[in-house]
């Protein structure tokens, strides 16, 4: 027996037992290095003339017998010599596909995109098999040779028979334990499953025999009561795809070919609403292709969700949900990624963080924002389902990075326009701002109908402006860590720093604040801590009353975080803006002039509550109040 040329039994074991998480992928480390060594062999046709190929001798075959409880994986590649076996099977990591590609300039070609990159990938057969036989006979060679180990202290070698040039691995699969079912590798539908999963897009085609049943030819004799009888039969057929979709040219592949394979791929009911395609040549080269769902995954916004694209390399699975290739605002795009130039590391499932990754996932990010910006630009309709769907995703991308994603994300922001009664961009709304208008207006709620009818946003239609109307709870901490859009302030209607009033109308505001200061200190004795102050408002409005807040929190937010299961942490500080040119104000005045606290009280505590309803705000006593409301009747 000959002994592995490393520390064999420390190496090996750590193959087996550590690089590898998942034991299935033993099938895909084998069919990758079977394709490298026909694509070796194809790619000496090409430069041999001696070398004389038909097409179908370009092949793979894998096999099993349960009995025997052996897994076959065959090739009509190149072969290996004794040398050749002992050089690269008998050395742990040393990888013959790389030595080839050193040894070859494949420079501006893909005549032989070698999958394998390092030496280990034969050596995975080793977490399902207790004993590994390979059969090989090189091209233009009459000997066979047989390699042998049962992958614990080194291996044999010996001449073997092969009727042809190439390689044949058999594994004689472990026993099975309680932790362990290795029969489960022994069965047709596994392994075409395990075919289909990691290896549908290797080049050459992938045989097996599959069982099949057809119905037997209904006896001449037989009555009406017959029943159809059937029978099964084997037939060799090709596994794998081969070409990948992803790999053709948007112009040559339908609509319905993009949508069966998005819906059977991606497992979904609907067709994607966009594809997008990317061919990517020079000094990062690789294929992409991209779908935007037609309606909003149930999952997308738990926490179960796993963004992520599919990283193929030369067509073989590598991680199913590679999430370094989208940004988490993108998260709801599903599609493949298809390259061969990234470094991964020596079991291929997971990637080293390097230059390329990060530089693709930078291209997929631009190609999807231009993508959606040519669906706002070309298809508003379109965009405007796009957004119903996932412009919370862009939102949070824009409030999860402090505002610094704002200049890419957000001109593909859309808010409701109360003016124009649809969905429009920030950008159009500053296109559509007159002369005197300094800022943009928006209104955070729980509804559109309940935010037309605030008091101040009334008051703001009243001067010919527009207010974005913004129904989800993403939508003010969004436009409040952008702050600005095109030089203009975003301003939220419910802060008290909505500066819609002359100078004039500052001025009589402030003095009727003093003139009633008072009676403001006396509502503010009966409120306590529940407003910071009482103010007449400079800003004409038809209610008797109207709630701000001062700071960055707005009531908004402190309803938005009250829904939380501890409750606001942080509450706004809120003003009370009195309409003294209301009804309510002079029957107020009334009750303090009259020294009649009960009634100052009452109406008070009404003022504030209406106030705090209008806003879309929990009330503290709902029975307190009702029973106010029944004393003003009575």
């Amino acid at each position: 027996m000959r002994k592995f040329k490393t520390e064999s039994q420390k190496l090996l074991d750590l193959m087996i037992n550590s690089i590898y998480t998942n034991k299935e992928i033993f099938l895909r480390e084998l069919v990758s290095n079977a394709s490298d060594a026909v694509d070796k062999l194809y790619f000496r046709s090409l430069t041999d003339s001696s070398v004389q190929l038909a097409k179908d001798d370009l092949q793979i075959r894998v096999a099993f017998d349960p009995e025997a409880r052996t897994i076959t994986v065959s090739d009509s590649g190149i072969g290996m010599t004794e040398a050749d076996l002992d050089k690269n099977l008998g050395t742990i990591a040393h990888s013959g596909s790389q030595e080839f590609k050193d040894a070859n300039d494949f420079e501006g070609t893909d005549a032989a995109d070698i999958i394998g990159q390092f030496g280990v990938g034969f050596y995975s057969s080793f977490m399902v098999a207790q004993d590994v036989r390979v059969v090989t006979r090189a091209y233009g060679e009459d000997q066979a040779f047989m390699w042998e180990s049962d992958g614990v202290a080194g291996y044999t070698i010996k001449p073997a028979e092969r009727d042809t040039h190439g390689t044949d691995v058999i594994l004689t699969l472990k026993d099975n334990t309680d932790e362990d079912d290795y029969d489960h590798y022994l069965s047709e539908h596994t392994l075409r499953s395990l075919i289909k999963q990691y290896s549908n897009y290797v080049r050459y085609p992938i045989h097996m025999l599959v069982t099949k049943s057809r119905a037997l030819e209904k006896p001449e004799d037989a009555g009406d009561d017959y029943v159809t009888e059937y029978e099964d039969y084997t037939e060799d057929e090709v596994i794998n795809s081969m070409i990948p979709i992803w790999k053709r040219r948007k112009s040559e592949v339908s609509d319905e070919e993009y949508n069966e394979f998005y819906k059977g791929d991606f497992h979904d009911f609907a067709d994607p609403q966009r594809v997008i395609s990317v061919h990517a040549e020079g000094a990062l080269s690789y294929d992409a292709l991209m779908f935007i769902p037609g309606h909003t995954p149930f999952d997308l916004y738990s926490r179960d969700y796993e963004k992520g694209l599919a990283l193929y390399s030369s067509g073989v699975l590598i991680m199913d949900k590679c999430a370094d290739l989208l940004p988490d605002y993108y998260n709801f795009v599903r599609g493949v990624v298809d390259s061969s130039d990234l470094a991964l590391n020596i079991s291929r499932e997971t990637l080293q963080r390097n230059s390329q990754l990060r530089a693709i996932a930078n291209k997929v990010e631009k190609k999807i924002t231009s993508e959606l910006e040519k669906m706002r630009d070309n298809d508003r309709e379109d965009y405007d389902l796009f957004f119903d769907n996932f412009g919370r995703s862009i939102k949070f991308g824009i409030y999860q990075s402090y505002g610094a994603k704002a200049p890419e994300l957000g001109p593909l922001l859309m808010f409701y326009s109360l003016k124009e009664d649809k969905q429009i961009t920030l950008d159009e709304y500053v296109e559509a701002m007159g002369e005197d208008q300094a800022d943009i207006y928006y209104a955070a709620g729980d509804s559109i109908d309940r935010l037309r009818n605030l008091p101040i946003v009334g008051t703001i239609r009243a001067k010919g402006y527009d207010v974005l109307l913004c129904t989800e709870d993403v939508d003010e901490f969004t436009l409040q860590a952008m702050r600005t859009w095109q030089e203009k302030e975003l301003k939220n209607v419910s802060t008290s720093d909505i500066d819609l009033a002359s100078e004039d109308e500052k001025k009589v505001a402030e003095e009727a604040t003093e003139e009633n200061k008072d009676l403001f200190a006396a509502m503010q004795e009966v409120l306590g801590d529940s407003v910071s102050k009482i103010e007449v408002s400079p800003n004409a409005m038809d209610a008797p009353a109207r709630l701000t807040t001062v700071g960055q929190m707005s009531l908004e937010m402190e309803r938005i975080l009250a829904q939380g299961p501890d409750g606001p942490q942080v509450r706004a500080q809120k003003v009370l803006q009195v309409n003294t040119q209301h009804p309510a104000f002079e029957t107020l005045k009334g009750a303090f002039g009259d020294d009649d606290k009960d009634k100052l009280r009452l109406y008070t505590d009404v003022l504030y509550n209406q106030a705090l309803l209008v806003e879309g705000m929990p009330i503290e006593d709902p029975l307190g109040f009702a029973q106010e409301i029944s004393k003003l009747m009575s």
